[in-house]
């Protein structure tokens, strides 16, 4: 077990965001957060990214707690955290937004064998390098919201909406992205507006509704799922 939430409670002042939620993650595998908006998916997200301080309940990662620890110590530990919005500096280089993501490595063969596991990932972004983030595309960008998380060089990777927004052939490139990393042995928390397109990517999913999981299992039997089906995924 790589990750363990247990009876995660997360409040906004006195507003309770998160009630009781508790998930695990395997190494290597996919796991996916559905629900509409407000139901507490990004708040668990940041919570375990140390973005937000739980307000009962534990986060084990790797055999240890980390649930109250700050962000750098949990970036350290093997955590990255792709954002909702991907939050890149406009004005700042495709490069340099990558070289942010790796401010915690102090090994200069290490950051350089980042940015080659990048570019391999994302070839385009090679070309781009010196471009400024805000001129990219909206897909452009979005590689280079997952490739700054890759250069902390992460076991497990919490991407918020990566497809939000994107154009249709973009989404495909962006799932095969998905596929690919965990090809490469990572683990991946995914929250995504597209419940169809995380069931398919997803090894397990999780249902919330109002801060609370509601169904969790298998992702393709959650896939037959009539209340599933009907109220994600279309009928």
């Amino acid at each position: 077990m790589l990750l363990d939430v247990n009876d995660l409670h997360v409040h906004y002042d006195k507003v309770e965001a998160v009630k009781g939620v508790s998930l695990k993650v395997d190494a290597g595998s996919i796991i996916t957060l559905i629900g509409a908006n407000g139901a507490g998916k990004t708040s668990i997200l940041k919570a375990i990214s140390g973005i937000l301080r739980c307000s009962a309940g534990t986060i084990g990662f790797n055999d240890g707690r980390i649930d109250r620890l700050p962000p750098h110590r949990i970036v350290a530990a093997g955590i990255a955290h792709v954002p909702e919005g991907r939050r890149l500096f406009g004005l700042m280089s495709v490069r340099h937004n990558l070289r942010v993501g790796a401010w915690l490595q102090r090994d200069r063969n290490a950051i350089r064998e980042g940015f080659e596991r990048v570019y391999r990932h994302f070839p385009i972004l090679r070309e781009r390098e010196n471009q400024l983030a805000r001129t990219l595309s909206g897909g452009q960008q979005q590689m280079v919201a997952i490739g700054r998380a890759l250069m902390a060089q992460p076991r497990l990777v919490l991407m918020d909406e990566p497809s939000l927004g994107l154009a249709p052939i973009m989404v495909a490139e962006i799932a095969d992205i998905i596929r690919e990393l965990r090809d490469d042995g990572l683990s991946i928390v995914l929250v995504e507006q597209n419940a169809s397109l995380a069931l398919r990517l997803a090894d397990r999913g999780y249902v919330l509704e109002t801060g609370r999981v509601v169904l969790e299992g298998a992702s393709n039997e959650l896939a037959r799922n009539e209340y599933l089906k009907s109220a994600y995924l279309g009928g």
